[in-house]
């Protein structure tokens, strides 16, 4: 199988972190795979790279939002939930139905309500623009 995405989710630490991507920023291969298969569940190839190159980069990982880690990755309401706001207000996660599509839609869960909304985007355009606008310079 061929990297998709590694390079441009590596990408994002020079990027936003100022320094050269190394390898303990991500989670090797390996590792995931044994914890999704652990979990029984089957993880989309954007959110498996995405994992695999920062899966360990604390400062992407944990900036504003919360990505979790590969164990804490469960499945709600027919989605597999990968993130969560600080304040718990909203869950992210993709149709577990779409998981073999290689870069699904997102969706974010109010979790006052339950209610499920489109993010209009897949996972990997959802990071880009996620990181993008809490790296901005418009604080």
């Amino acid at each position: 199988m061929s990297d998709m995405f590694v390079e441009k989710f590596r990408g994002l630490v020079p990027l936003y972190l100022e320094e050269p991507w190394q390898e303990a920023d991500g989670i090797a291969l390996v590792d995931l795979d044994a914890v999704f298969e652990e979990l029984q569940i089957t993880v989309p190839l954007a959110l498996r790279e995405f994992l695999h190159a920062l899966g360990n980069c604390e400062d992407l990982m944990e900036a504003y939002y919360y990505f979790w880690d590969p164990e804490e990755l469960e499945i709600q309401d027919g989605y597999l939930l990968f993130l969560e706001d600080e304040e718990e207000t909203y869950t992210w996660g993709i149709l577990v139905d779409q998981s073999d599509v290689p870069d699904p839609i997102v969706w974010r869960r109010n979790n006052a309500t339950g209610e499920w909304i489109n993010e209009e985007g897949t996972f990997s355009e959802f990071v880009f623009d996620m990181l993008d606008w809490v790296f901005s310079d418009d604080e």
